[in-house]
């Protein structure tokens, strides 16, 4: 039990570092596109879909310790309901005033811990904790 606990410890860990590295990706592409005025639901969509692939890896390999093939589409449909979620929260803020880039890191705040539940529990469930 007390070794359970130690290493979904050291998961949560391993995600917290991995998940800087690579919101730092994700954000910084957000934040040229929004100085490039694209506007903020595309700017999005771009750092999400440029994110998957590295995320996957980042994610799989290092905090979840599996990586297969077949859980590629399960972590592509959790970007993508996360991308529905975080645009929604995104427009909520941006419309009542918030500047894009302050509003995507209020947003970070709630679709980080969320991206961990789902990643657990729908992607790499069964992952080792190692």
């Amino acid at each position: 039990m007390q070794a359970s606990r130690s290493s979904e410890l050291w998961r949560q860990v391993r995600f917290l570092v991995t998940g800087a590295i690579n919101t730092g990706f994700g954000y910084s592409i957000f934040a040229i596109l929004i100085l490039l005025s694209v506007p903020y639901a595309l700017a999005l969509l771009i750092a999400t879909v440029l994110g998957v692939v590295f995320n996957f890896f980042t994610f799989g390999g290092y905090v979840f310790k599996r990586m297969r093939a077949g859980d590629f589409p399960r972590f592509v449909a959790v970007y993508a309901a996360l991308y529905v979620v975080n645009v929604g929260l995104l427009r909520l803020l941006v419309d009542s005033g918030l500047h894009a880039l302050a509003a995507q890191l209020v947003c970070l705040a709630f679709v980080a811990p969320l991206t961990y539940l789902l990643l657990k529990n729908l992607v790499f469930r069964g992952g080792t904790t190692e």
